[in-house]
C-alpha cells in the first residue's frame, strides 16, 4: 500500500514539475487575461464536467470571496451550479448546449471564459468556447497534453503535460490557484 501512495504522490509531482517547465508563459498570460478583465469591472465565467465543474465552482467562490487577502469582490460565475437552467436546457434543447445558452444570455465583450476540459474535445465545453468568442470574450482553456479542439477556440492555452485524467486535474487546481494569488496581488487594495 505505501508503494502505491508513494508511487501516486510521485506521479502527481513529476507532472506539476512538468507543468513549471511547459505552461509558466501561458498561465502568466492567463493572468494577465484576468487582471485585465477584472479591472476593467467584467466578470469571469467557468464551466466544465465532473471534477472539472468542482473546479469551476472553487475558483468563482475564491475570486467572489477571496483567495488569500481581504479585497473587493471579484465578479465570477460558475456555468455549472444552477440546477433549474441546466436541467430545462439539457431537457429542452440539449445537454451539449448547457453552458453555450449561458455563455450567449450572461457573456459581454471584456469578459473571460475559464473553459477547464481534461481531454480538450468535452462537447459542451467547445460550444460555451465558441460562443464566447462570438460574444467578443477571450476564453482562456485549461485542458491536458494534446489540447483537443479545445486549444482552436481559445486566446490562452494552458495544457498540462499529462494525458491522465487525474493528473492533469491535480494540475489544474494548482494552476488555477496561481491565478488567484496573481489576480489577488494585482487587485489588493494596498
Amino acid at each position: 500500500m505505501k508503494d502505491a501512495i508513494r508511487s501516486w504522490l510521485l506521479r502527481s509531482i513529476d507532472v506539476k514539475v512538468k507543468t513549471v517547465d511547459v505552461c509558466t508563459d501561458s498561465v502568466a498570460k492567463a493572468a494577465e487575461m484576468l487582471i485585465e478583465c477584472l479591472k476593467s469591472g467584467h466578470k469571469v465565467l467557468l464551466c466544465g464536467n465532473g471534477g472539472s465543474a468542482a473546479d469551476s465552482q472553487h475558483v468563482a467562490c475564491e475570486l467572489v470571496g477571496r483567495f488569500l487577502v481581504d479585497r473587493r469582490a471579484l465578479a465570477a460565475i460558475a456555468l455549472t451550479t444552477d440546477t433549474s437552467i441546466l436541467t430545462a436546457v439539457a431537457n429542452d434543447y440539449d445537454y451539449e448546449q448547457v453552458f453555450q445558452r449561458q455563455v450567449q444570455a450572461l457573456g459581454q465583450p471584456g469578459d473571460v471564459l475559464l473553459a477547464l476540459s481534461t481531454s480538450g474535445t468535452t462537447v459542451n465545453v467547445l460550444k460555451a468556447a465558441d460562443a464566447a468568442r462570438n460574444q467578443g470574450m477571450k476564453v482562456i482553456a485549461l485542458t491536458g497534453e494534446t489540447g483537443g479542439q479545445l486549444k482552436n477556440l481559445c486566446d490562452c492555452l494552458i495544457a498540462v503535460p499529462s494525458t491522465m485524467t487525474p493528473h492533469v486535474q491535480e494540475a489544474h487546481i494548482t494552476v488555477l490557484h496561481v491565478l488567484c494569488e496573481l489576480v489577488d496581488k494585482a487587485l489588493v487594495q494596498r
